[in-house]
């Protein structure tokens, strides 16, 4: 729906009839409204209406930055009505632009409009609050952004840049956006959940563009998607959708104390496609008899809270666990467990490695095994980078720092490298994002009105030509 505007930013529609703007035979675009797309303040729509079938975008920039700095919308291709978004807005801001028109390969630019953006609404108006140290920042962090969420109804996804300003958001009624991914697609893959489900979990699979466009709405109880999700959402080479699953089992669990008909909350992976048939699935019961978990008693509810998923370089699942402090790869393929790293592991690990929850577990841009440790046994949150040693099963410390125990997070977060000098770190608890450098010294912060899930770090080609730093 577009909620039409002037230049002015009224509320009522605005054409413009482009009567007499170029001589007859250059007169094709006829008629222009403006708006916003879908009642987004950063969204501004153009409907344009042509006169014979063409191609139309448009160019348009702020009166701060003068015409060198244009933007540009994505082409409407050979049509008579045309919606073209333009992104890259900020509020309350003078922007201009023409419309493009080309036809059998001639370009016409049209007159020059103008247009001023609304003020975001108040809910949005100070969600987030950096730091003033902001010269000081590495030119990729400031070129950059972060993909923030909020998990509680109405969802909001965020796109953030390092002023604290919101570049980009969709909200979603209803429910809370408990996980977002950026994929390689330009879009954003979330799990979507209800106020009463738990933190990370859900039962929708939502995945839009940037221009808010809905790609993919998938529910639980279609087809083989039955299950509870959680902690991560993610897409393959098939454009399939990875997920992990809360896997409830019935286990005799008298021998150890417990009722003979009791039940052990479990994770997997599955693998559905974009109708929801499943493709593949793993189980942790596939591979680990619960009765021999010491902790079983006082776990079982979540017996070892996978929260965590991603893919080696050889494309198998490298899943993390927080109960027992393990890190996992998994045999895409046969389910088979490769190695596991952490407290009672297979691989070894050198005495400054004694990490006790992982999360948001990932390869690095160098290869490295990197995740946040919420460090509760110390009150500390720590990050690691790990060169791993598969052949002879064991691993070395290539990164570690400690964070200020200021900002200890006991909970969810996440570490991200953003050059090789600095690291975005995520204390969800603690409401707060903090850029670092190697020994974990804070350079920046960013005070956030909600508990991120993560930040997930954003470089400008990764958002290109939807948002551009300035």
């Amino acid at each position: 729906m577009m909620k039409y505007l002037t230049v002015v930013i009224s509320l009522f529609f605005f054409s413009m009839v482009f009567e007499g703007c170029f001589n007859r035979e250059e007169n094709i675009v006829k008629e222009i409204r403006i708006g916003l797309h879908n009642n987004n303040e950063l969204k501004i729509q153009l409907n344009v209406v042509t006169n014979s079938r063409a191609d139309i975008y448009t160019e348009y920039w702020p009166d701060s930055s003068g015409i060198n700095t244009k933007f540009t919308s994505s082409v409407s291709k050979d049509a008579l009505f045309h919606s073209l978004i333009l992104c890259n807005i900020i509020p309350q801001t003078k922007y201009f632009y023409h419309v493009i028109s080309v036809k059998d390969g001639k370009r016409n630019v049209g007159k020059t409009y103008s247009f001023t953006s609304p003020a975001l609404p108040l809910w949005l108006q100070d969600q987030f609050k950096a730091s003033d140290s902001l010269e000081i920042l590495p030119k990729e962090f400031r070129n950059g952004f972060m993909l923030l969420n909020k998990r509680y109804a109405p969802g909001i996804a965020y796109i953030v840049d390092y002023k604290g300003r919101i570049r980009w958001y969709h909200m979603v009624a209803g429910v809370g956006f408990k996980v977002t991914h950026f994929t390689k697609d330009q879009t954003i893959l979330s799990i979507l959940g209800t106020n009463d489900e738990p933190t990370s979990y859900g039962s929708q699979i939502l995945e839009i563009n940037l221009n808010g466009d809905t790609l993919l709405n998938l529910k639980k109880g279609q087809k083989d998607f039955i299950y509870t999700i959680h902690h991560e959402i993610l897409k393959n080479s098939r454009h399939q959708i990875v997920t992990i699953y809360e896997d409830k089992r019935a286990v005799d669990l008298s021998s150890i104390g417990g009722k003979k008909k009791d039940t052990v909350n479990g994770d997997g992976i599955i693998v559905m496609d974009t109708t929801g048939k499943k493709i593949w699935q793993w189980s942790v019961f596939d591979v680990l008899d619960p009765l021999t978990d010491p902790n079983l008693p006082k776990n079982k509810k979540d017996w070892l809270h996978a929260n965590s998923l991603n893919y080696d370089t050889d494309s198998n699942y490298i899943i993390s666990f927080y109960n027992t402090g393990q890190i996992w790869k998994i045999d895409s393929h046969t389910g088979k467990v490769i190695w596991k790293l952490g407290k009672g592991g297979t691989m070894k690990m050198s005495p400054d490695c004694n990490f006790t929850q992982s999360h948001a577990v990932h390869l690095n841009p160098y290869g490295n095994l990197m995740f946040f440790d919420n460090g509760v046994q110390n009150g500390q949150s720590e990050v690691f980078a790990l060169k791993l040693d598969e052949q002879n099963e064991t691993s070395k410390v290539e990164l570690h720092f400690k964070l200020p125990k200021e900002i200890f997070n006991s909970r969810m977060g996440s570490a991200y490298m953003v050059n090789d000098t600095t690291i975005l770190c995520c204390c969800s608890k603690r409401h707060i994002l903090a850029l670092v450098d190697r020994k974990g010294i804070l350079l920046w912060t960013l005070e956030t009105a909600m508990p991120p899930y993560r930040a997930e770090y954003l470089k400008k080609e990764q958002l290109t030509p939807w948002l551009r730093p300035f």
